[in-house]
């Protein structure tokens, strides 16, 4: 039997307590998980795509049968398709993002139509959680216990780190 590969692709700046959620899942849902930072040069991001290779590495090294790595000017169905992913596993908080997601299902069918999308929907408590919202409340006084919350050991402590040196 063929082994079922997944990707799990986006920026990660930072990584969230819902990125984490869909990571566990997807670890035991698919036999690998691939996890896969897009590098887009045009966005401002808080962390360099090392920091963010490491807080991943550091928060997931537990999780067996899961793969951390970056993706560079590619559509994500091509960087499935170059991996040899079966599966492309994406998350759902709102219903805005539902309408996204199912428009890029339809545009990665027609690129490759063996590559299917399978969508998880978060816990309520985690399922607004992104990672604009969590770098929107670095900074004001009292964001400490806000954002620890949100986010994963690792990242909050490296969070600290560059608030703090500015």
């Amino acid at each position: 039997m063929k082994e079922k590969l997944a990707v799990y692709a986006g920026t990660f700046d930072p990584l969230t307590n819902g990125h984490l959620w869909m990571i566990e899942q997807g670890v035991k849902l698919f036999d690998r998980l691939v996890v896969a930072i897009g590098i887009n040069p045009e966005k401002q991001c808080m962390f360099s795509v090392e920091e963010r290779l490491e807080m991943i590495r550091e928060t997931t090294q537990q999780l067996p049968n899961l793969e951390i790595t970056t993706f560079n000017n590619q559509f994500l169905v091509n960087y499935a398709q170059s991996i040899k992913a079966q599966i492309i596993l994406r998350g759902i908080r709102s219903e805005s993002g539902y309408e996204y997601e199912r428009v890029m299902r339809n545009v990665n069918s027609d690129l490759s139509s063996h590559i299917i999308s399978v969508f998880l929907m978060p816990p309520r408590e985690i399922a607004e959680i992104s990672s604009s919202m969590v770098k929107g409340l670095i900074g004001p006084e009292g964001w400490e216990p806000i954002v620890q919350r949100f986010v994963p050991k690792p990242v909050f402590e490296k969070i600290k780190e560059i608030h703090h040196e500015k």
